[in-house]
């Protein structure tokens, strides 16, 4: 009777869905969230009767043979990576990514980090940094007596000072792009890792061609839609439902046989 591991391993299977899915509704408001899809793949088949064996003397060819399913397993949880809506705040320092790319930001070991959440402020020294304290690339530093701070679509920094008319340029931000930004790995903190999946970090100018714009007074929501999670979650919920009757039908068969005299 397989039905009872077979039905298992589909309980298994919905369980992580919907750990997935809590995950994404969790964080419908998390500040640059992606979220993220289960998929799953059939495991390999048991070949009763081989399709395209022989079936006879004669040369006859089975048509479609008998091939039995093992159950199911966990082909990957990948992270989509659309765009959010974009909410205004008023704050100088929120700074949301129209389109592709992300901010760097340097990890305290030293190590490039990458975010979408840029929800910054401006640190002991002068330095934009994330929510963290950690600097955000290229380390620009804010003039102390800087009385505005404006920031244009092409990441530049404009600081007007006290007994100055005229602003000062103090650098420009920098956006990344990835081949595969779906690869990165997430570590928490609204925080990203390059890895071998995500492909090589490509550093680059706002709003030049492959690079989204960048936007100060606002911030990208995450990108959770809360309608479809809820009919995702509804849908997992089923399934899972469904394979635990498949293994009390698969329970009581084999009690059936177990009686016979």
């Amino acid at each position: 009777m397989k039905a009872l591991s077979i039905a298992a391993t589909g309980m298994l299977a919905q369980q992580l869905n919907v750990e997935v899915i809590s995950n994404n509704i969790a964080n419908m408001n998390t500040t640059g969230f992606k979220r993220q899809r289960a998929e799953f793949q059939d495991l390999l088949y048991q070949n009763i009767e081989r399709i395209g064996a022989n079936s006879s003397d004669t040369g006859t060819i089975t048509p479609a043979g008998i091939q039995v399913g093992v159950g199911v397993k966990t082909g990957g949880v990948y992270r989509i990576t659309d765009q959010g809506s974009l909410v205004g705040t008023d704050n100088a320092l929120d700074i949301a990514v129209n389109g592709n790319g992300y901010f760097r930001i340097t990890l305290p070991n030293g190590d490039d980090g990458y975010t979408r959440a840029g929800s910054f402020q401006i640190g002991p020294t002068g330095q934009i940094v994330t929510l963290e304290g950690f600097i955000v690339g290229p380390d620009l530093t804010i003039p102390q007596g800087a009385t505005d701070i404006s920031i244009n679509a092409d990441g530049e920094i404009l600081v007007k000072l006290d007994g100055q008319i005229d602003p000062t340029n103090v650098g420009r931000l920098e956006l990344v792009t990835f081949p595969n930004p779906s690869g990165l790995e997430g570590i928490g903190n609204n925080q990203f890792l390059e890895t071998p999946a995500s492909g090589t970090a490509n550093i680059g100018v706002a709003n030049t061609p492959g690079f989204g714009t960048i936007l100060q007074g606002f911030l990208e929501n995450s990108n959770v839609n809360s309608v479809s999670e809820i009919t995702a979650l509804i849908t997992a919920q089923r399934a899972y439902e469904m394979n635990s009757k498949v293994i009390s039908t698969a329970d009581e068969m084999m009690s059936v046989t177990s009686n016979l005299r």
